[in-house]
């Protein structure tokens, strides 16, 4: 009489059959890479505009700002400027929002364009030939 465990390493010992498929890509939809353009650009905005928003918290933290307005004021004798009214933290964020939504209609038409590319491309090269295989 075998065990159990004997069974199951007769079974491990069977090799499984190596199967492998061989996928064409030869149509990109346009539609659909317009929406995941867009939606990856506007994540991108997003992540710009807290970015914007973090350094200008950091850099005022720390005191660069004073710093930079004592320097000017050495250099320039004027004592009227300062770095933070001209560069506040409401105009930093309207300025990367306004840098990041530019950046999402960019990125979305790239993306339309590159789609149509690879569709008109497809016709002469025939399409990029992927393999998958079972290990």
């Amino acid at each position: 009489m075998s065990s159990v465990a004997e069974r199951l390493q007769r079974r491990q010992q069977r090799a499984v059959p190596e199967r492998q498929v061989r996928l064409r890509l030869v149509y990109i939809d346009f539609w659909s890479t317009v929406k995941l353009s867009f939606l990856i650009w506007i994540c991108l905005a997003v992540v710009l505009v807290v970015a914007a928003i973090l350094v200008w918290v950091v850099l005022y933290s720390v005191g660069i700002f004073t710093s930079l307005d004592k320097l000017f004021q050495d250099i320039l004798g004027d004592a009227n400027f300062t770095i933070e009214e001209s560069f506040g933290l409401g105009a930093v964020a309207v300025f990367a929002l306004v840098v990041g939504l530019l950046n999402a209609i960019i990125g979305t038409v790239l993306g339309a364009v590159a789609a149509v590319l690879y569709n008109l491309s497809v016709r002469i090269t025939g399409g990029l030939l992927v393999g998958f295989r079972n290990n």
